[in-house]
């Protein structure tokens, strides 16, 4: 078979395993068996002439032919699924953006850019999603987001390793800083003290992001009492004093009730970016307002 007899469904297939980044993750999201999108994986590998996909410990990586494939495949399957909106006689949605965020960017920056937009430009739709920065940059590969807010840590490098890089610009970096009950004993200072961090209890992030939540230099190993993977659940298990956590110096201004949220003092330096991030190349009308609404919307919470 040759490549350009390739299934639909196969290509369909083939996206969702470079977005999820396993064939497990992308079974269940498709509501396939995993044998299944194994099936579609190895004939369209077959009609390629060459493998799509390095099979590792931790899941899939796209070799280089599995990168033209999907950036294809992502542009192949959007446009079929446009003609069948056409044929249906549904609206085309020229003026639709995707956006994808991290958890603690929909705290306070995505809300706030998007109520801009929808003021100075009514007509584009954004729809978002929320994710953790590895899966939101395979959805970049994948091509079923167009921008995405990212977070990035000491050393700050790229997301990925992919080719060609992607496009980041920094909207923000900011002091990690910690969140406490107001009733804690170090919450009645200006900010904390590295030292005083020492024996606290800690509420973590869930899943593959656990240590997300602990202070990064601290020189023990954490006693982590609660995992959550909501940050606002984190802060309302701070506020009732069942532990501490470290968020985003600007997650403060929407800290609920009962929650200080102070700088720590000492050690290195904590440093967090918000980036935001697309494929290289040309961006869409609707795609450049909506990356404006988001720089002006960061711009303003900084004043």
């Amino acid at each position: 078979m040759a490549f350009a007899d390739a299934s639909l469904v196969a290509l369909r297939v083939f996206r969702e395993v470079a977005e999820r980044g396993t064939l497990t993750a992308a079974a269940a999201a498709l509501g396939y068996t995993q044998s299944a999108v194994s099936r579609q994986i190895a004939a369209l590998e077959r009609a390629a002439g060459t493998p799509l996909l390095e099979r590792r410990h931790d899941g899939v990586r796209l070799t280089p032919a599995g990168r033209i494939v999907v950036r294809r495949a992502a542009a192949a399957v959007d446009e079929v699924d446009a003609a069948s909106r056409e044929l249906a006689g549904l609206p085309e949605e020229a003026g639709t953006v995707r956006l994808g965020w991290i958890p603690t960017a929909g705290a306070w920056l995505v809300p706030r850019a998007l109520a801009a937009l929808r003021r100075t430009d009514p007509a584009i739709t954004v729809l978002t999603r929320e994710g953790g920065t590895p899966a939101l940059t395979r959805a970049l590969r994948a091509g079923t987001v167009d921008l995405a807010l990212l977070a990035s840590g000491p050393p700050f490098r790229s997301p990925d390793a992919e080719t060609p890089p992607l496009e980041l610009q920094t909207l923000t970096e900011r002091s990690l800083r910690i969140a406490l009950s107001s009733t804690h004993p170090l919450a009645h200072g200006d900010f904390v003290d590295v030292a005083d961090l020492h024996g606290e209890r800690w509420i973590a992030g869930a899943g593959g992001e656990l240590l997300m939540g602990v202070w990064p230099g601290l020189n023990e190993r954490p006693e982590i009492v609660h995992t959550a993977r909501d940050w606002l659940a984190k802060l309302h298990l701070v506020a009732a004093g069942l532990g501490i956590t470290t968020v985003p110096a600007p997650v403060a201004k929407v800290a609920p009730p009962g929650v200080r949220v102070l700088p720590v003092r000492g050690g290195p330096s904590e440093q967090r970016r918000i980036l935001l991030a697309r494929l290289p190349g040309p961006v869409s009308e609707p795609a450049a307002r909506l990356a404006a609404a988001l720089r002006t919307a960061t711009l303003e919470s900084e004043s």
